[in-house]
């Protein structure tokens, strides 16, 4: 009996018309992003007005003696300001197609491109302030400014930064850096400080995280606390997923027996951020890319034990500057050829920056702000 078989053109195919977009986490920085002058990343809107760059003053606070009866006339005490400088550039995409292919089109893919490019500048402007925070400061615009692919992190660029440069900033910033579980692992050569992280001693756990903030507490010029409560003084450490996650089994322990045994709030069951020695602790897992085998500074934060240097940031009030020229507009191509060809797109400018200050007395010990930078060794497996 001979069963009659269906041709190929003709077996029924389904197309399912839902579109299933890959993942882009919302930026994990926005709660600490703001206009108000204790926000850890500061916005600043003066730029919509015009030009290419925002002057930001820095004014440190009096140190001086003071004297009691004694001729106060020539020994004022000299105010430590500085101008801090962040350029601005354009970030554009967009994405074309034509009636044909949307004719064609089962599952209107096109019709899915607004919330892909917002989803896309949502993503870049989290990994820029991560790369802004890393960077290396300098007085210098940034490299490729104004250029086909533009540039908005301000500083230079962590994994284009030359021994020199990276020696410098660890001279300059020896207050602001911590290098594994103790600050005798400081070194003003970069790559010798990196060598003294160790892949067993050196994780991120509760003791380094009030390291960090003794750091901070401690650096000239001060940092200031991103919130005061009661007379207590609290930071925020971004830190990435792997860090995280060894600082979280650090604080089991201190979280089963110091916190109510709450499924709905004890971070033994819940993601989210962890607090310890007043210090929050948010993830950021996209740091992790940038160090893992294949990122962008993984070469440079290996060092010659092999052992991978995650970073880590903790932070104060206006440890980055965020200005914006151009609030991000959706555009929309205009070379249409008789309406046929269609196209989406999205424009902003912004740039960001880690503010800094150069040293009154030195043309080039620029110390960073409102950060100190920690480093500790986090394996993947």
């Amino acid at each position: 009996m001979a069963v009659t078989t269906v041709q190929t053109n003709n077996k029924l195919i389904q197309y399912v018309k839902d579109i299933n977009r890959e993942y882009v986490r919302e930026n994990l920085f926005s709660p600490y992003m703001g206009e108000a002058s204790n926000s850890i990343i500061r916005i600043r809107n003066e730029t919509k007005k015009g030009g290419e760059q925002i002057n930001i003053p820095l004014l440190a606070r009096l140190s001086g003696a003071g004297l009691s009866t004694g001729t106060l006339v020539g020994a004022e005490e000299e105010m430590n300001d500085y101008g801090y400088r962040v350029w601005v550039d354009f970030a554009r995409n967009a994405v074309r197609t034509n009636k044909y292919q949307q004719q064609i089109d089962s599952a209107d893919v096109f019709g899915e491109a607004k919330p892909s490019l917002s989803d896309w500048g949502k993503e870049l402007q989290k990994l820029e302030i991560i790369q802004a925070m890393m960077a290396i400061p300098t007085e210098a615009a940034p490299v490729n400014l104004a250029s086909s692919a533009g540039q908005r992190v301000n500083g230079i660029l962590y994994n284009l930064a030359t021994a020199g440069e990276k020696n410098a900033f660890a001279a300059a910033n020896a207050d602001r850096l911590v290098f594994g579980a103790t600050t005798a692992n400081y070194n003003a050569t970069w790559a010798t400080a990196l060598d003294t992280i160790d892949a067993t001693n050196d994780k991120l756990n509760g003791a380094a995280v009030s390291l960090m903030k003794f750091q901070a507490k401690h650096a000239n010029p001060r940092i200031r606390p991103y919130m005061l409560e009661d007379g207590r003084e609290f930071f925020v450490l971004f830190v990435g997923g792997l860090p995280f996650r060894d600082l979280k089994i650090d604080l089991k322990t201190s979280n089963t027996d110091g916190r109510e045994r709450n499924v709905n709030t004890n971070p033994i069951f819940q993601d989210g951020d962890l607090i310890w020695d007043g210090v929050i602790i948010r993830e950021i897992p996209e740091i992790d890319d940038y160090v893992v085998t294949g990122g962008l500074w993984a070469t440079a934060l290996t060092n010659t034990g092999t052992v991978k240097c995650h970073p880590a940031f903790l932070c104060g009030q206006s440890a980055i500057a965020m200005p914006w020229g151009q609030m991000a507009k959706p555009t929309f191509l205009k070379e249409d050829d008789y309406q046929f060809n269609v196209g989406a797109g999205v424009e902003m400018c912004y740039g960001v920056g880690k503010v800094f200050k150069k040293h009154p007395k030195s043309g080039s010990n620029l110390k960073q702000w409102g950060m100190v930078t920690g480093f500790y060794a986090a394996s993947a497996t």
